[in-house]
């Protein structure tokens, strides 16, 4: 496993008892860039405890030193690992993240239905320009839809809470 839990300096190791966990999954697209935006906001809502785990393809788009929370890595198991053994009464967010030609392709609405049916909760793309010059649906929520989302969760008094940034869990 490489660097199964690489703590990053300023980091907590202790957390309050009455700390709410949240484990952001972050895949290989380009709107993993806005992954120490979503990890500073994160960090800015009281009693919030942040952890990461990250795919190897993803690293190409942040700085390891700018996410200043502990961050987990096992190439690519990890995030499917978690989902398979994640607590179906705990709230699971989903952003998908993709190009337009992804976006419109049937297997991705199932796919986006059968998280939904779980009881997984989409943050919907939005349209714009995208990275690769399509114009149209496929890329991530704002920062600042996700922070909002999180925030209405949290004031259900949640105890944790996943948010998988970008792409699909």
């Amino acid at each position: 496993m490489d660097d199964l839990a690489k703590e990053i300096p300023g980091s907590t190791t202790s957390r309050p008892a009455s700390a709410v966990n949240v484990l952001v999954g972050v895949t290989g697209s380009v709107a993993a860039l806005k992954l120490p935006l979503l990890v500073s906001g994160l960090l800015q809502i009281p009693g919030v405890e942040v952890q990461v785990v990250t795919t190897e393809r993803a690293k190409h788009f942040y700085s390891i030193q700018d996410i200043p929370v502990p961050i987990y890595s096992d190439d690519d198991e990890w995030k499917t690992c978690i989902v398979r053994a994640w607590d179906l009464k705990k709230p699971l967010l989903f952003c998908p993240a993709m190009n337009t030609a992804m976006w419109d392709h049937p297997i991705t609405a199932e796919q986006i239905e059968r998280l939904c049916n779980f009881g997984y909760i989409e943050i919907a793309c939005i349209e714009k320009t995208l990275m690769c010059g399509d114009k149209g649906y496929g890329a991530m929520a704002e920062v600042s839809t996700i922070l909002e989302k999180v925030r209405e969760l949290l004031s259900k008094n949640l105890p944790h809470l996943t948010v998988s940034v970008p792409g699909y869990v």
